[in-house]
């Protein structure tokens, strides 16, 4: 048809009469005649991700609104009222917005576990079934209202949104992102009271004899690593290396780094600190504490900071006051940390090798883009959802779309 109408527009540029006319070019002429845009429909995302769809094994759960939910969230990412419009413009479904609700309300306990375990069964099979090691993270996911529940509470927001009611949502993926389970929690409720649930919960449904469990600094706390080690759990956990103990802390620093070099230093009976040096790391340090400095300078430079921006946090620790009124920036402080520069750590109770425990930790950024991936390609936030089991579908819905997407 876009080559009937280009020949078209030729022959009125050129103003040379036709020739020869095909029974084609006359259906097609036809065809264009009759045409309007309610008559048109967008197959892309049908052809591309259904067809990613159907090779997962999400066609085993016979509910063709699901498909469609979940195709339309991967394609044009919008509030379900939106949804149903663009399922009806572009698709041609028309979808009363009551029945899509309906289905909401039952879709958690009849489709959720479904989901998993399709999920988990493609990522098996991604792997070549050696689940061995797994990665962990939780996020916050906020909604634009000021009313709580049982379920939607304020708390500690990732995304700077203290005052909104919130979620948490935790993830556990293995190498490469490749999605296994999830699950949601209470907006308050404490990280270290639904890390061993979670994992328990996930290893128990999926099989899983207890893989290494992977995960940044935001885990690294004492009842965390005593929950861990307690569950006969191995780990590799992001460590601080600035707040570790002065004993350690000199023993970092008494070795000479060169671009590639680790060390292991022994915490405890159970426990090893792996230190290694990179120089882009090293490179990229550097710059972020100059760059926090020259904001630092411009701010004190505007008068705009006050007692209260002396803190630990960011870039204000180089901040000290002078007097009882002149804030001011401590250059010391600042040239003291070039020395932390290039420095990583972590710290596991494995029995892996340096490299082996620095290359699984550097896997970690796949479900950190798992996360950017759902909030910003899926935006599985903010959630216009009140309802428990309608903020549940939702999560569902996104999960079986970031395994497309995946």
């Amino acid at each position: 048809m876009l080559v009937f109408k280009g020949k078209q527009e030729i022959e009125k540029l050129s103003l040379q009469p036709k020739l020869f006319i095909s029974v084609n070019d006359i259906l097609a002429e036809q065809l264009l005649n009759v045409l309007n845009n309610a008559s048109i429909k967008t197959v892309a995302p049908e052809i591309i991700f259904g067809k990613i769809y159907d090779h997962i094994g999400f066609s085993a759960i016979k509910e063709d609104l699901f498909r469609h939910l979940v195709i339309a969230r991967l394609a044009f990412p919008l509030s379900n009222l939106k949804t149903i419009e663009y399922l009806y413009r572009y698709q041609g479904l028309s979808l009363d917005t009551d029945a899509v609700y309906r289905f909401l309300n039952k879709l958690n306990n009849s489709i959720k576990e479904k989901v998993e375990q399709i999920g988990f069964a493609h990522t098996q099979s991604v792997l070549n079934g050696n689940i061995s090691v797994v990665f962990y993270d939780m996020t916050t996911l906020y909604f634009e209202a000021s009313d709580e529940d049982d379920l939607r509470k304020a708390g500690f927001s990732k995304d700077g949104k203290h005052s909104n009611p919130q979620i948490y949502l935790r993830l556990l993926v293995g190498l490469g992102g490749y999605a296994i389970g999830y699950d949601i929690f209470e907006g308050s409720t404490y990280e270290g009271h639904t890390l061993i649930p979670f994992l328990e919960k996930i290893t128990r449904k999926f099989n899983l004899n207890k893989p290494i469990v992977v995960a940044d600094a935001g885990l690294l706390s004492k009842s965390n690593i005593e929950s861990l080690e307690a569950k006969n759990y191995e780990y590799i956990i992001g460590a601080r290396l600035k707040s570790e103990p002065d004993k350690i802390k000199k023993e970092i620093l008494s070795h000479t780094f060169n671009n590639g070099k680790t060390i292991k230093i022994k915490k405890d009976d159970n426990t090893n600190l792996i230190v290694a040096f990179a120089n882009n790391r090293a490179t990229k340090d550097e710059h972020n504490r100059k760059r926090g400095l020259q904001r630092l300078e411009k701010q004190i430079k505007a008068g705009k900071l006050t007692k209260s921006s002396i803190n630990n946090n960011g870039y204000n620790k180089y901040l000290s006051l002078n007097g009882e009124i002149t804030i001011a920036i401590n250059y010391e402080k600042f040239n003291n940390d070039k020395v932390w520069d290039g420095l990583k750590g972590d710290i596991t109770n494995t029995k892996l090798s340096n490299t082996e425990v620095i290359d699984n930790y550097k896997n970690l950024w796949h479900i950190e883009k798992a996360f950017r991936m759902s909030k910003n390609d899926l935006r599985i936030r903010p959630i216009y959802h009140r309802l428990r089991y309608r903020i549940e579908a939702h999560i569902c819905i996104s999960f079986v779309a970031y395994s497309i997407y995946k």
